[in-house]
């Protein structure tokens, strides 16, 4: 979680997806300036990291945090520093 936390771009997406539920890579990709392949790239690793979930919902994935994992990755976090 942390290597996947480690990169500025994640960190956005992720707080977009915390604004917006249910987003699909298109959002993002409208959201950010970097190609729809690279958004892809970082869902992957957000996704094995057990940060983001996505579910299909016709000919797309609608991505949302893991409340879960992401409140435990918080604390923990808090309680290091």
């Amino acid at each position: 979680m942390f290597k996947a936390m480690g990169n500025p771009i994640r960190y956005e997406m992720m707080e977009y997806m915390l604004k917006f539920p249910g987003c699909n890579t298109t959002n993002i990709v409208d959201h950010l300036p970097i190609a729809q392949a690279t958004v892809s790239q970082h869902l992957k690793v957000l996704k094995e990291s057990g940060l983001v979930s996505g579910e299909l919902e016709g000919p797309a994935t609608c991505y949302c945090l893991n409340d879960e994992n992401v409140n435990w990755f918080k604390e923990t976090v808090q309680r290091i520093f």
